[in-house]
């Protein structure tokens, strides 16, 4: 009974450390990416709600990439904290068997492998896919901070546009082009081989309309080879309609398991999604999602080095976190080569297995010759 309230507390202060480390991480990055994500409003125009929303929802997307690493330190600094107190030698004095304390760990580990799935199946998915709905939904307020003065603004699809100065929502010298033919209305003849040019010397920006005083529009045929020149004294150009170059199509990481999974092993060709050449990506995006979370455990038995009597240099603590440490980089290298063939897949899946097998064999039979020489 004393035993199990022991490894109960033992319990609680592993995934107590393990969520604070977990947190710490994740909201480190998602502040490193907040200040990339402030250019959804200083040049693509949208609502600070947005933005807020958008940064949100990307820390669901981070919590996965930092629980190996943050259990890896919990278990590490709670196995360091207390050997250094001595308070494991109130356990083996009591009779308690170190492969005990090894279960526990393994135990632990099962838990976090359990949240880990939870999150990179349906949670992580889900709401990434959120966030690339806020932005597809092209929910920004006005078309203003997206003109840059003396620059080349490409933020809509197949529009350029350039202003050489700018003043509150005033611009001067303005230059379009039109590779999409959005503008086609603004012109008598057009056709889909026409590219048109708007040239106008003053432009007041309301939200989405962009009034234009003073200009000319030039359009080319690429067929004839000739050029229309029409003048005007004012001009409003509507961008409601004008698609944005965010992109609206959800990456792989937004994409639901299921879906990927349909895509891999039902094989539902879609052009748009799923093709032999996004295979490649779909594959190592579920290894990591379904298979890396198996290595967890191993991270366990692999701090469970610590509690052994030894004095040579492999068994160190320094040494024994190295081993962790450099397992999670290699983990992570090798991840991204299992979509090339069905051998890498099934090897990145039984290592592992093989590793915690290995492993918990060999601190078994430690254990056990330990307890016969004492």
């Amino acid at each position: 009974m004393l035993q199990n309230k022991i490894f109960y507390n033992y319990l609680i202060e592993i995934f107590k450390t393990f969520l604070l480390i977990l947190f710490g991480l994740s909201l480190i990055a998602l502040t490193i990416r907040a200040v990339n994500f402030l250019d959804l409003i200083v040049e693509n125009g949208y609502p600070t709600s947005i933005y807020f929303s958008y940064s949100f929802l990307n820390l669901f997307g981070l919590f996965p990439k930092f629980i190996p690493l943050s259990f890896l330190i919990a278990i590490f600094l709670f196995i360091y904290r207390h050997i250094e107190n001595s308070e494991f030698l109130i356990l083996w004095t009591s009779g308690l068997k170190k492969i005990n304390l090894v279960n526990l760990f393994f135990n632990s580990s099962l838990i976090v492998l359990s949240f880990y799935l939870i999150f990179s199946i349906y949670i992580t998915p889900l709401m990434l896919n959120k966030s690339r709905q806020l932005l597809a939904n092209d929910k920004y307020n006005s078309i203003l901070p997206t003109l840059k003065t003396n620059e080349f603004n490409d933020s809509f699809k197949n529009l350029i546009i350039f202003v050489e100065e700018k003043f509150e929502n005033k611009v001067k010298n303005i230059f379009i082009q039109d590779n999409g033919n959005y503008l086609k209305k603004l012109t008598p003849n057009s056709s889909k081989n026409q590219i048109t040019n708007i040239i106008a010397n003053e432009g007041i920006v309301q939200k989405k309309e962009l009034f234009l005083i003073n200009g000319q529009i030039i359009s080319f045929n690429k067929q004839s080879k000739k050029n229309e020149i029409i003048k005007f004294d004012q001009l409003g150009i509507n961008f409601l309609d004008i698609d944005t170059n965010q992109i609206k199509q959800p990456k792989i990481q937004e994409t639901s398991t299921n879906k990927l999974f349909k895509c891999v092993f039902k094989n539902e060709i879609n052009n748009n999604f799923c093709n032999n050449e996004s295979k490649k990506e779909i594959i190592p995006a579920l290894n990591r999602r379904l298979s890396l979370p198996l290595y967890i455990p191993v991270i366990s038995l692999l701090c469970s080095l610590l509690i052994m009597k030894s004095k040579k240099i492999y068994y160190k603590k320094s040494i024994i976190f190295s081993y962790c440490f450099v397992l999670l980089v290699i983990i992570e290298l090798c991840i991204k080569y299992t979509g090339l063939n069905y051998i890498t897949q099934i090897i990145f899946l039984i290592i592992p297995f093989i590793l915690s097998l290995f492993l918990y064999i060999f601190l078994r039979d430690a254990f056990s010759k330990e307890y016969k020489s004492s």
